[in-house]
């Protein structure tokens, strides 16, 4: 190998070598977000099972509106306006 060759190998390995220092350097920067959303995902899933859990009450206490009366046979129904 002449000097060229080893000289271009070098600055090869030393730039594969900054790149993938980079791209680790930001991904374990942005690890601690990952991780709190992980979190908040886990919190509001636990949420959301706990109140699927807990089937809705009924209140007899409600007012329900009376039955609509079904017109006779005989009877027209009204005219629009």
């Amino acid at each position: 190998m002449d000097g060229t060759a080893i000289t271009t190998t070098i600055l090869t390995i030393a730039g594969v070598a900054s790149v993938t220092r980079y791209v680790l350097k930001d991904t374990l920067d942005q690890l601690p977000g990952v991780l709190q959303s992980v979190g908040q995902v886990r919190e509001a899933w636990k949420q959301l099972t706990n109140r699927s859990d807990e089937a809705p009450q009924a209140e007899d206490t409600e007012e329900h509106p009376p039955p609509l009366a079904r017109p006779a046979d005989d009877e027209e129904p009204p005219l629009a306006a």
